[in-house]
């Protein structure tokens, strides 16, 4: 096994047990105690009945879809700087947050969340899939990357506008603020519900991503050569927008917006693989994984009266991190 290898065979396992880890420490971390004799009901005896409804209804869902968003985010970073060849994209580039939260917050300006629960995160999957729909038809069938960038840059800037006018024209302040907590991002206050919707629609983008690992190493040779060795470029970056779609749209559906993962962990865990785009993108999965369920351990942590919202504080750690990187960039063209 040469050198390299075994760095990505140890780089593997040892982000593995550390999201095995962050995911148990997720089960008995907040401001109500739960032990160990709390989890007894899956082996069939009788737990405390509170420590178990706070364990398998509110903490499991919640530790599930923190690493199933915060894979999804890490994966579909991966795959879009490897496709695009930027270092700086991230998923919000192709308009799919965006209108994800649009279609959330139509849900809540209409008040279709309140009467049904499901409402949200339906109305994020609807809004990833019609992003999706708009940029094929502004980029076309067979345009370059450039002219999808721009179309996720056009669908990102409309989803905003038409966010902000629903919440200046929204006549329930009260709907508005809540509105805006929810933009935030967090996993609080999350069912199974949520997971049972939302967790198929990311396992299908899942699929999709993980598959375009021989063509992402390909267009690094640059996109005439990935096409003369025989790889579809239209075909790969249709499965690259419909991936992004199902599984950040159905992430941002039930999560909020969560800033800056999927730009921050490929570049973290790049060096381990040897800047590979294939065996970035595993990698990358189990790094936003850990991400987002570590920041969700420390807002319940935090010795504030209100919790911290998730976005928040991806934010204040990407934010920075973003500044070096585009200074790091800047000095290479130098």
């Amino acid at each position: 096994m040469t050198s390299s290898k075994r760095r990505y065979v140890l780089g593997i396992s040892g982000l593995t047990t550390l999201a095995v880890f962050a995911f148990c420490v997720s089960l008995f971390v907040g401001p109500a105690a739960v032990g160990l004799s709390d989890l007894a009901g899956f082996f069939g005896s009788a737990p405390s009945e509170t420590g178990w409804l706070i364990f398998s209804e509110i903490r499991l869902p919640r530790a599930i879809l923190g690493f199933a968003v915060g894979a999804t985010l890490g994966l579909s970073g991966a795959a879009l700087q490897g496709y695009l060849r930027n270092p700086l994209a991230e998923p919000g580039i192709i308009g799919v947050t965006a209108s994800a939260a649009l279609f959330a917050v139509i849900a809540f300006y209409t008040g279709l969340a309140a009467s049904f629960a499901l409402a949200l995160p339906i109305g994020g999957i609807l809004g990833a899939v019609a992003a999706v729909m708009l940029i094929q038809i502004l980029a076309g069938r067979d345009s370059s990357v450039l002219t999808l960038i721009l179309a996720g840059v056009a669908v990102t800037s409309f989803a905003g506008a038409m966010t902000s006018l629903a919440l200046n024209l929204s006549p329930n302040p009260f709907a508005a603020y809540e509105v805006i907590f929810w933009m935030l991002g967090s996993l609080a206050d999350r069912s199974f519900e949520h997971v049972w919707l939302a967790v198929p629609f990311i396992a299908v983008g899942w699929l999709m991503l993980l598959t375009l690992g021989n063509a992402l190493n390909a267009l690094t040779l640059g996109e005439d050569e990935a096409a003369s060795l025989g790889f579809n470029l239209s075909r790969i970056r249709l499965r690259l927008v419909l991936g992004t779609a199902l599984s950040v749209g159905a992430a941002t559906a039930v999560s909020g917006a969560i800033g800056f993962v999927g730009l921050v962990v490929p570049h973290l865990l790049r060096p381990l693989v040897g800047h590979s785009p294939k065996l970035l993108l595993p990698v990358s999965a189990l790094g936003g994984g850990i991400l987002v369920l570590s920041a969700d351990i420390i807002v319940r942590l935090l010795p504030f009266e209100r919790e911290i919202k998730l976005g928040v504080l991806t934010a204040m750690i990407g934010a920075p991190f973003f500044l070096i990187l585009l200074l790091k960039h800047r000095r290479n063209l130098l």
